[in-house]
């Protein structure tokens, strides 16, 4: 049973409670034996309905368990054997949330009761009263057993190690634990199930700021007292995701973060993808201190082929109207740098800086000397020789790829032949920084050059692209469409809406990139879901056949 969002969601006082307590031989859940068991069903605070029975274990009862709790052999006796009672108990539990103190002893008889029948384990959720008591109100008592807690906390029902009366007392501490965390905030299920680790953090006092947090797709933002946004994220549901800072978050810069946060604003979206288009934009204009990604795209690099008589590659960190060819933006000048040594391994274009028919050499530049480039300052190579080899490399960023990859992937593999594994891991390394970024760059083309779409997702939603960028969206509900405005003022560059529709190889924006990569990643993944309602052009992000190359995985292992 895979909980989902909407009913983790669910407010506490429509959520079906089934409190549990087994009495048993002792031993462990393997080898010992069930003697009873009690169980309490509870919704809103009412008792709905109880379940109790004895279970004949098929093994005598220790004496010092007798003396405990009161049940003999005579007791067990007639009773039924523990996969007589499974069923019925199951049925009494249904789908209810499984409640003890200390509730893992008791599943655990149960899901060994219920492998040894042939039967899958329990699914049921589960909440420790245990674990939410030493939160809540350790301070309060001595220790946090069931007699202790029923009798400092004035419980109307004591517990006596039988397992109805158990029950009773367990779920009397349930409803004053309930409303004990209601003052933390804890309004639904799922912040029940997360406050254990939740209020024992330090900055447990903070989850206020959270009360208003819908369960709904959209971005938050973590603000200081001058309300400087310090931290931006998206969420699926948002109430969820911001209190898991306060439990499950563990990183470093968190504790730092929480410190300074004093509000916590949020913008609620119609699906992920609004979303994740409008965290990276916020992040693109303000820059928060505590985001790390999407916050470099300003250091993005380009590897660019120059407009000249003898073009050669170099990587630069912005583009002009200077008809040179640019691939990117890539995520760094690292990056570029390996993606350029990808492209001279492959094709022999020139290395050396020299401005050709200005410059006086004495000799040809090292990489022409060890033949692995073609330069002109060897004296061997005429205009059109040389454009013969600037065509192939224009014609694997734009059009096929193969004619680049292809002579990495037979160097990798006759390297590897020889033995030469560390070369051949390099040659791998930059074969898979050029794979991935013509995949990126076919995909931001395809994007750009479709202009105006209009999408439908599922029947309920659909969403419009302006040249790749997300413009618009909009619910559909039995009412009719529901528009949905973005705050597209927050975009880091100005709409491509009045441009007329780019060719390949025009280049992409470096602010324009991460909403590209945003919007294709979610084209891709939800391609089986969308229907192309509307387009300018022709809409096709399939990308040519190229070899993979996975980094780390053996050399020869290349081919796709």
């Amino acid at each position: 049973m895979q909980a989902s969002f909407d009913d983790l969601g669910t407010p506490l006082q429509e959520v079906t409670f089934c409190v549990v307590d087994l009495e048993t031989t002792g031993g462990t859940a393997q080898d010992g034996g069930i003697t009873e068991i009690g169980a309490a069903r509870y919704r809103g605070g009412e008792l709905l309905a109880t379940f109790q029975t004895f279970v004949n274990p098929g093994s005598r009862i220790p004496h010092q368990v007798t003396m405990l709790t009161g049940i003999t052999q005579a007791m067990v006796a007639n009773a039924p054997p523990p996969d007589a009672v499974l069923p019925t108990f199951l049925e009494f539990l249904g789908d209810a949330v499984l409640v003890g103190h200390n509730v893992r002893y008791d599943l655990g008889y149960l899901n060994a009761l219920a492998e040894r029948t042939g039967r899958s384990r329990i699914p049921n959720r589960t909440v420790d009263t245990l674990p939410l008591a030493r939160r809540l109100v350790r301070d309060e008592v001595p220790n946090c057993r069931l007699g202790t807690l029923a009798d400092r906390l004035r419980l109307p029902n004591r517990p006596c190690h039988r397992a109805l009366d158990d029950v009773l007392a367990t779920g009397d501490l349930l409803h004053f634990l309930l409303e004990r965390a209601g003052r933390l905030g804890v309004l639904g299920l799922d912040d029940l199930m997360s406050l254990p680790t939740m209020s024992g953090h330090p900055q447990a006092g903070k989850l206020r700021l959270t009360d208003r947090l819908p369960r709904e797709p959209g971005v938050y933002l973590f603000r200081d007292g001058a309300g400087r946004t310090l931290y931006v994220g998206k969420a699926t549901n948002l109430r969820s995701r911001v209190r898991s800072y306060f439990s499950t978050d563990d990183r470093r810069k968190v504790g730092q973060l929480l410190r300074e946060t004093t509000r916590i604003d949020h913008v609620v979206c119609p699906t992920p993808l609004e979303a994740a288009v409008l965290e990276v934009r916020l992040i693109h204009r303000l820059e928060p201190r505590f985001n790390r990604q999407l916050k470099t795209w300003r250091r993005y690099a380009y590897v660019k082929l120059t407009d000249e008589t003898y073009p050669r590659l170099s990587v630069v960190k912005s583009v002009r109207p200077d008809g040179a060819l640019y691939l990117g933006p890539l995520p760094s000048h690292r990056s570029a740098r390996q993606v350029a040594d990808a492209i001279e391994t492959a094709v022999p274009l020139r290395r050396c800086t020299d401005v050709p028919g200005r410059t006086t050499r004495s000799g040809a530049c090292a990489p022409a000397q060890l033949g692995v480039a073609c330069c002109p300052c060897a004296g061997s190579v005429t205009p059109a020789e040389y454009e013969v080899h600037v065509e192939t490399v224009r014609r694997g960023i734009l059009v096929d790829p193969s004619v680049l990859l292809a002579p990495l992937e037979a160097r990798m593999t006759a390297l590897a032949a020889a033995e030469r594994f560390e070369e051949a891991a390099d040659v791998r390394d930059r074969a898979a920084a050029l794979a991935s970024a013509l995949r990126r760059q076919h995909r931001f083309d395809a994007l750009r050059r479709a202009g105006r779409v209009e999408l439908e997702v599922d029947g309920t939603s659909g969403v419009a692209l302006d040249h790749g960028r997300l413009a618009r969206a909009w619910r559909l509900t039995r009412a009719g469409v529901t528009a949905v405005p973005l705050p597209l003022d927050l975009d880091p560059c100005a709409p491509d809406s009045a441009r007329p529709s780019p060719s390949p190889g025009d280049p992409v924006p470096a602010a324009l990139a991460d909403e590209l990569a945003c919007i294709g990643a979610w084209l891709e993944k939800e391609s089986g879901r969308i229907r192309v309602v509307g387009c300018d052009h022709h809409l096709d992000l399939r990308v040519p056949t190229m070899p993979t190359f996975q980094v780390g995985a053996p050399p020869i292992a290349s081919s796709g």
